[in-house]
């Protein structure tokens, strides 16, 4: 995408991150719903309307800027409200509610496969369209796994620290989970040490390579 202006790259990316971003929540909202906790639906965030779950910074001006700068693309939404104590299995329902993110990004990025080859096909019949296309995909596919490879590192309150969670005994648990506040600046020393880049890029490239070879591309 490196022949792309700004204004062009904005148009390839911009729904790509907005769904990527505010479906993962809605995934998380509806999972809830499922299991016994109506307060995301009750609040109207179990919607694929992404005006309900922007977060300005997160999910707008963060995405914008990555981009401009050129590194990785990744952001958030407004975090979808639970109460864990609406769950017959307060502990384990809460892990299939974090998983549901990071599935709803997987699922994306599949989708995202299937509009570049859609791109691909077109590319001879209608050049511009095929290539808007292909581009586009492409950035859906590299933000859905992203964020799906980022939401899974245990690091709370990522979603990963909410499944590992479940398989820790209670008191370990919460003290696991009292890191939470702690969590962005984790986050914030991995990545200037280097080490976040490698702990997402290694299953990123994995997924990526084999999302390509299961639909040829």
């Amino acid at each position: 995408m490196n022949e792309l202006n700004t204004v062009q790259l904005i148009a390839v990316w911009a729904l790509p991150v907005l769904f990527a971003i505010t479906l993962h929540e809605a995934a998380h909202g509806w999972m809830a719903n499922k299991l016994g906790d109506p307060t995301a639906l009750m609040l109207g965030r179990v919607t694929l309307n992404p005006i309900k779950h922007i977060d300005p910074i997160g999910t707008v001006l963060l995405p914008i800027v990555l981009l401009m700068l050129g590194g990785f693309i990744f952001g958030w939404a407004k975090a979808v409200p639970v109460t864990a104590r609406n769950f017959k299995n307060p502990r384990g329902d809460m892990a299939w509610v974090a998983l549901a993110g990071p599935t709803a990004n997987l699922l994306m990025a599949l989708g995202w496969a299937l509009v570049i080859k859609i791109g691909t096909l077109t590319q001879f019949s209608a050049p511009d369209i095929g290539r808007f296309l292909v581009y586009t995909g492409t950035a859906g596919i590299s933000i859905n796994l992203v964020l799906m490879v980022l939401n899974l590192l245990p690091i709370p309150p990522l979603d990963g620290s909410r499944i590992l969670s479940a398989f820790l005994s209670p008191k370990l648990a919460w003290q696991f989970n009292r890191l939470e506040p702690y969590g962005f600046f984790i986050l914030i020393g991995l990545l200037l040490l280097g080490f976040l880049g490698p702990l997402i890029m290694g299953p990123y490239g994995f997924l990526q390579n084999l999302i390509y070879q299961l639909y040829g591309l």
